[in-house]
């Protein structure tokens, strides 16, 4: 990195809709071309393999048996061969990646959790995060995580830690990062988030992505790359096929942005809404230290006497054995 200077790549790109493989394909395309332009680091969407449940805000439960299907055969394991080959191709690439996806495991044959994991430059998993609380909606497709997921890391790029969309709103959890000597911060996002079937008081996504994003970079004097969904043409072509209603209400619901939030809490540089593509922004973590002079929340701008936050990092479990059963 030259000067301390360093080069990310937020994607603002749609899923190749419900298929795992298609859209493993575009991912590492775009991995491969963020490195060939220099970047450090590459952040995908929100649940980006193999796209986001939109169904659920705007269909009955009881007609997406067959979506949720769809997106269960194309969910993927901590441990699966796409997994696999996206910490090849970051280290082949010498890039840091940050991946959405859906995640299913061998303790259940029908459970997902909304995911995403950051892959070091040397092909290593840093972090492994789960969404602590799926949101409204989303409750319909994905089970609660836990706090295994709520760390900082140390890259070659500084102090890297992450949360999903609506948890960052979580002021404790935000904490939970920033106490950690979080520096760049990682926010994912749908394309869209509907919560009206009319226009009036419809959720606007690009206005609160501001609002959270760069009160976060803010208070905790930190970068945050944003990343956002995108719909496109096919996306809305397969939820036809499967006959989801209402589909009106998700083309009208305002658009996501993706952008880098700088440790005054504004976009450094240019954002992306409406067409995709690779953002590239450089930053430089000078301006987190310059900027902790005014405010270091977790440092000398509080009081631990008055304040205490615990935090319970151990991964959830369906089942603990506890004498050791043997099979012979």
């Amino acid at each position: 990195m030259k000067n301390g200077e360093i080069i990310t790549a937020v994607a603002h790109v749609a899923s190749e809709y419900l298929n795992l493989e298609m859209t493993m394909q575009k991912g590492i395309a775009l991995i491969k071309e963020a490195a060939e332009n220099k970047a450090h680091i590459i952040v995908f969407p929100e649940a980006f393999l193999p796209g986001f449940p939109y169904w659920n805000a705007i269909n009955s439960p009881l007609q997406n048996h067959e979506l949720f299907l769809k997106l269960y055969e194309n969910s993927l394991s901590i441990d699966s061969m796409e997994i696999k080959r996206l910490k090849k191709v970051a280290k082949e690439n010498n890039i840091i990646v940050s991946m959405g996806f859906n995640e299913k495991v061998n303790s259940s044959n029908g459970t997902l959790w909304n995911s995403n994991i950051l892959i070091s430059e040397k092909g290593v998993i840093l972090n492994h995060h789960r969404k602590i609380v799926p949101t409204f909606y989303e409750k319909l497709t994905w089970s609660n995580g836990d706090g295994a997921g709520l760390k900082v890391k140390k890259t070659q790029i500084g102090n890297v830690g992450m949360l999903i969309c609506g948890e960052n709103t979580n002021s404790l959890a935000k904490y939970s990062l920033i106490a950690q000597g979080e520096q760049i911060h990682i926010s994912s996002y749908p394309a869209k988030w509907p919560t009206q079937t009319n226009q009036n008081g419809q959720y606007d996504l690009e206005a609160t992505i501001k609002m959270r994003a760069g009160a976060h970079a803010f208070e905790g004097k930190v970068f945050n790359l944003v990343a956002s969904g995108f719909i496109d043409k096919q996306t809305y072509l397969l939820l036809e096929k499967y006959k989801v209603k209402n589909l009106t209400t998700l083309r009208k619901t305002p658009s996501a942005i993706s952008a880098v939030f700088n440790p005054s809490g504004e976009i450094q540089g240019n954002y992306l809404s409406d067409q995709e593509g690779i953002l590239y922004t450089t930053i430089n973590l000078d301006d987190c230290v310059k900027a902790k002079q005014f405010h270091d929340i977790s440092g000398g701008y509080n009081r631990f006497d008055i304040f205490q936050l615990n935090v319970d990092h151990s991964r959830s479990s369906s089942i603990n054995f506890v004498n050791g059963d043997n099979d012979e």
